[in-house]
């Protein structure tokens, strides 16, 4: 088990990302730590790297990029950040804590086996650290209510701080589209699950050649009480514990009796 926080004040906090070095929402979920402790840095990635998953950069070098005394950048993903961070630039003394996002979009469902943000607290989890994902939910043509993450974010950490949780878990915090006094309240709640939509489109170059993006790869939620996207959906932030053991602990004790 991870350890409850009793006093945030004397922690060491690592803030991670996928939207990068300069996002909005990195620089909040920063404010938001200062307000719980002076040991605060940050170490991101130097560009966007949203939807790179858990991917970790293996065929060529990374620099790292000194922005003040606590701020970092890596030139390569959230996974990289996260490591580099941890090995590198903290290596005289682990982080208590580490926070990733503020994401800009919500990452429920499925959208969590490719979040970049999912992935920086994998990380952090999987070098032995407390690690809590936030992202704040916003729809089409929206603008992203960053002050909703900002209100919910102090409370959320605090709250899961004081009780700890196992070793091979992570939280994934999502904030829904709806100003910070409408909130109905924190939930616990289950990864979702949406129907999957047509995911590529189709265009042609000047040259008359075919290229593609990907995009949307969800549409509609299949509507599942107790889920991220349900409570999300009823305006409430979602608290949904992730772990990074992927066994199905049923599915193997079948294949242990087929197998022997």
């Amino acid at each position: 088990m991870f350890e409850p926080i009793a006093d945030l004040k004397s922690a060491r906090i690592l803030v991670s990302n996928d939207d990068g070095i300069d996002a909005p929402g990195i620089k909040l979920l920063e404010k938001v730590a200062r307000t719980l402790c002076d040991d605060v840095w940050v170490v991101a990635p130097a560009t966007e790297q949203s939807a790179v998953a858990h991917s970790l950069t293996v065929r060529r070098p990374l620099r790292i990029h000194q922005h003040s005394e606590f701020r970092f950048s890596v030139d390569g993903t959230p996974t990289d950040s996260v490591l580099l961070g941890v090995r590198q630039i903290l290596k005289d003394r682990k982080p208590t804590l580490l926070l990733s996002g503020v994401n800009r979009g919500g990452n429920m469902g499925d959208d969590v086996t490719y979040s970049g943000t999912v992935a920086a607290a994998m990380e952090g989890t999987l070098l032995g650290i407390p690690s809590i994902a936030f992202s704040q939910y916003f729809e089409d043509r929206h603008p992203v209510k960053w002050a909703t993450a900002e209100h919910w974010a102090p409370d959320v950490i605090r709250r899961l701080c004081s009780i700890g949780w196992a070793k091979n878990v992570l939280m994934n915090v999502n904030f829904p589209d709806v100003l910070h006094g409408s909130v109905h309240g924190i939930v616990a709640a289950r990864q979702g699950k949406r129907a999957l939509a047509d995911a590529v489109t189709e265009r042609q170059d000047p040259r008359g050649d075919a290229y593609y993006w990907i995009g949307g790869q969800r549409a509609k939620d299949l509507g599942q009480p107790g889920s991220d996207l349900d409570a999300v959906g009823c305006a409430c932030v979602s608290v949904t514990p992730l772990c990074v053991d992927f066994t199905h602990a049923e599915c193997l004790h079948r294949l242990e009796n087929i197998l022997g």
